[in-house]
């Protein structure tokens, strides 16, 4: 009837293991859904009640390979070549 090392022993199976989309160990496994970005769900996972969650991963944190060509057209009102 301890709750402390005792029953912290018994603990040997994974509930969440990787994500397929954001790559996070957040992934559970019965639920079969991410914690972190709502995998499998179309819309990615954010909420207003966390600021700091959504500045870690919101445009302008990764490559933004296409959209920086877009600001840099944009810049010269779409001049065609």
């Amino acid at each position: 009837m301890t709750k402390g090392t005792s029953s912290f022993g018994k603990r040997r199976n994974k509930t969440h293991t990787l994500c397929r989309r954001c790559g996070s160990k957040a992934y559970h496994l019965q639920k079969s859904t991410c914690g972190k970005c709502g995998y499998p769900a179309k819309r990615k996972r954010k909420y207003n009640w966390s600021a700091k969650a959504k500045r870690r991963n919101t445009t302008g944190t990764g490559r933004m390979r296409h959209l920086k060509i877009v600001y840099r057209r944009f810049r010269y009102s779409y001049v065609q070549l």
